[in-house]
C-alpha cells in the first residue's frame, strides 16, 4: 500500500504538474488527462480549474502561455502608416476573433480618419460564441487599424491607434 501511495504522490506532485505544463507548451497540446487508481488530474489551456478527483479541494490550473509561433511561419504583418508619437493604442481585452463591422454586409464601426468618443464602439470581439462590443475608451482620431477583419486576437493585441484630441 505504501508503494502505491508513493506512486500516486509522484503523479500528482507539483513539480510533475509543472513538467506536464512544459510538455503541453512544447507540443502545443490543449489538454492532458491523467488517471491513477481512483485519482485523476486534467490540465487544460484556459481559465478552467484543474480537476483532481478523490481529493477534497481543487486548485486553479496555472496559466499555460500559448507557444510562440516561429518567425518564419508567421504571416506578414500589415504595413501601418507612420503615426504620431502621442498615439494611444486600443488593445484587445480578451482572446477571440476581431470583427470590424456588426454584420458582414454593414459598414465598419470605424475607419482611419474617423473621430471617436470614449463610448464609441470600435469593433466586436467574438469569444466563446458571444459577440462583445468594444468601446474606444479614448476620444480622438483613428490613425491606424492594426488587425484584419475575422483575425484571431489575444489579450492586449493592439487593434487601433488613436491620436487624442
Amino acid at each position: 500500500m505504501a508503494k502505491e501511495q508513493d506512486s500516486e504522490s509522484l503523479v500528482f506532485d507539483v513539480n510533475r504538474i509543472r513538467q506536464l505544463i512544459e510538455l503541453m507548451n512544447e507540443h502545443e497540446l490543449n489538454e492532458v488527462d491523467l488517471r491513477h487508481s481512483d485519482r485523476r488530474i486534467r490540465l487544460r489551456r484556459g481559465a478552467e480549474i484543474a480537476q483532481v478527483v478523490g481529493v477534497p479541494t481543487s486548485i486553479p490550473a496555472p496559466p499555460v502561455p500559448s507557444a510562440a509561433v516561429p518567425a518564419a511561419s508567421r504571416p506578414a504583418e500589415p504595413a501601418s502608416p507612420p503615426v504620431d508619437d502621442n498615439a494611444i493604442v486600443i488593445k484587445s481585452p480578451m482572446v477571440g476573433t476581431f470583427y470590424s463591422r456588426p454584420k458582414p454586409d454593414a459598414a465598419p464601426y470605424v475607419k482611419v480618419g474617423d473621430t471617436i468618443q470614449a463610448d464609441t464602439t470600435v469593433c466586436l470581439i467574438e469569444a466563446m460564441k458571444t459577440f462583445n462590443e468594444l468601446p474606444a475608451g479614448v476620444a480622438g482620431k483613428i490613425v491606424a487599424v492594426l488587425v484584419k477583419d475575422e483575425e484571431p486576437v489575444d489579450v492586449n493585441k493592439p487593434l487601433f491607434k488613436v491620436v487624442p484630441g
